[in-house]
């Protein structure tokens, strides 16, 4: 995300992101007076990466992909999918209070208000399931030689 005049915005919404080389990318913004701000985003996000910027363009090459590198990946990785799996439980807590409110009002049985909970449990369990998948198959690739 890049600040751009004070709104986070995301990067292909300033930007042309091309790859000429195996190990290069080159960002081209289309507004000249947000390749500082994107400079600036790039340097602060925790991917270790260091921009070159020529006036017009900025050039990332990225580094060799190292075991320390890998295992830094691997972690951040693990910090993204913790992160998400938070989200989905706020998530759950929020609709649970909604139905624990609604049943209080009496616009909700007491039953119902059960099945519902039992029901965004299971989808609660589902996706974080599914993020944990996710997460094995990326840590698995990332680690691949």
């Amino acid at each position: 995300m890049v600040e751009y005049y004070g709104t986070p915005t995301p990067l292909p919404q300033l930007a042309s992101i091309t790859v000429p080389e195996a190990r290069l990318l080159v960002v081209q913004p289309w507004d000249r007076n947000s390749l500082k701000d994107i400079e600036r985003a790039i340097l602060k996000s925790d991917l270790g990466l260091t921009p070159t910027s020529d006036g017009a363009v900025l050039r990332i090459q990225l580094p060799q992909l190292t075991e320390d590198r890998r295992r830094e990946l691997a972690r951040i990785a693990r910090k993204e999918a913790e992160d998400k799996r938070i989200a989905v439980r706020n998530v759950r807590r929020e609709v649970n209070d909604a139905l624990r409110k609604m049943e209080k009002d009496g616009k909700l049985s007491e039953d119902a208000c059960r099945r519902a909970q039992g029901q965004v449990q299971e989808m609660t369990d589902r996706y974080i399931q599914q993020i944990d998948q996710l997460v094995a198959a990326k840590e698995k690739e990332i680690l691949e030689i």
